[in-house]
């Protein structure tokens, strides 16, 4: 069961990184969507700028420990995205990057929602 509970942590993590990534797109429908997807944006940037582990990636590790099996170190992007999108590993650097990066897509997004809403 442990196991099953860490594996569905993992698809979460996952499903929250995409939402960060392309959840202003929702704000298309509803702008309600940016309640819950600006503040996403806001922890998904400040994890990666100030290089704090997720709650997540611990939760995930102490799931694996009770199904006796070996949790990961690190956190979720250095262990299951960073080895295909950046297989040299993660930096501080790199994480600066990625956090201004995920800043900067939003901030266009919300740009191109709100002139298409006030057309």
């Amino acid at each position: 069961m442990y196991s099953a509970l860490a594996t569905l942590t993992l698809i979460v993590h996952l499903l929250f990184i995409l939402f960060c990534l392309m959840g202003g797109l929702f704000c298309l429908r509803s702008i309600k969507w940016a309640y819950f997807h600006i503040p996403a944006v806001a922890w998904g940037a400040i994890t990666e700028l100030k290089s704090i582990v997720c709650p997540l990636t611990y939760l995930e590790n102490f799931l694996l420990g009770k199904a006796g099996e070996f949790g990961y170190e690190g956190d979720f992007v250095g262990e299951y995205l960073l080895a295909v999108i950046y297989p040299d590993g993660l930096t501080w650097g790199i994480q600066i990057w990625l956090g201004l990066g995920l800043i900067c897509l939003n901030l266009t997004v919300y740009t191109w929602i709100w002139r298409k809403r006030t057309l």
